[in-house]
């Protein structure tokens, strides 16, 4: 029998759930860009890290604050996708999907390589906003304001991104180009900025995420490898190329960490690894996938 200390297990899921908010935000990124464009991106991790390089050298040199670097950063980051996508990826558009994974991965080492160059492997703080300091307290845990900011913020971006691809009617143009170019271009839509844009949209949510962990987490040139292989992970769970299994799942799985983190903490590095060699066995397409 467990011995349920409730502030402890409430705290735990503050955790789980700060965490889901970050694998949320970076899984969905994922989704979109293999969902649309059938590209498999390794660098979101290290975009992700840019992202909190950005804020943190915006704010010192620039004097950029938090807000407006919530703006600023995922605009920067999603024109460096956009770069990559147009003078890197499209080149080897046609070409198997390994190309482009391998495109990216080696990408990613050569971004985390310049920034530990330049930086160090030392983390570097990133203080939080004075309107989010400070917290509640409630009758069965703490609850700082900066934690639920980043919590409401994720979701709200998420489900936003969600509806505007799924019932939107931008989305709908979007999901057409991408599944059939050839129709589309015949009606005069300009297929490759839609891929482009949609490229560079994906790796802005992990630029948006960048900005919201740099208060949370220092930032340094490692975060982002650190995070990247649970959120493919949880990619595969949900299903590969699932936009709401991306959110739902990311969210689901943090939670399912911070509890494993409670009850036995040995495991909670590898239970998401678990879970998803489990719902390969049983559903190889993911909890939200379509069989192919």
């Amino acid at each position: 029998m467990f011995d349920i200390n409730l502030f402890a297990l409430f705290g735990q899921l503050l955790v789980g759930l700060i965490n889901g908010s970050f694998y949320a935000l970076l899984s969905l990124g994922l989704a979109i860009i293999f969902g649309l464009l059938k590209i498999i991106n390794f660098a979101q991790g290290a975009l992700y890290m840019l992202g909190a390089f950005i804020a943190f050298l915006a704010l010192k040199y620039m004097g950029i604050n938090y807000w407006a670097a919530l703006i600023i950063v995922p605009v920067c980051v999603g024109l460096v996708g956009i770069l990559m996508e147009r003078f890197l990826i499209r080149p080897i558009a046609n070409e198997d999907h390994l190309y482009s994974l391998l495109l990216t991965f080696g990408l990613a080492l050569i971004i985390q390589g310049a920034f530990t160059h330049m930086f160090g492997s030392s983390g570097l703080s990133y203080a939080i906003p004075e309107e989010l300091k400070g917290g509640n307290r409630l009758p069965f845990m703490y609850l700082p304001n900066y934690r639920a900011w980043i919590i409401i913020a994720s979701v709200a971006v998420c489900f936003g991104t969600w509806y505007m691809i799924e019932k939107t009617k931008l989305g709908a143009y979007l999901r057409a180009g991408t599944e059939n170019p050839q129709l589309m271009q015949a009606f005069g839509i300009n297929v490759p900025l839609i891929v482009t844009l949609t490229f560079g949209f994906g790796v802005a949510l992990a630029g948006f995420a960048g900005v919201m962990a740099a208060p949370v987490y220092s930032v340094s040139p490692d975060m982002g490898s650190n995070i990247l292989i649970v959120v493919f992970a949880i990619v595969v769970i949900g299903g590969m190329g699932s936009i709401g299994g991306a959110i739902l799942t990311g969210l689901g799985m943090g939670v399912v960490e911070g509890l494993t983190k409670y009850f036995y903490p040995e495991a909670s590095t590898t239970v998401i690894f678990l879970v998803m060699v489990i719902v390969l066995l049983l559903k190889p397409a993911g909890l939200f996938g379509k069989e192919a």
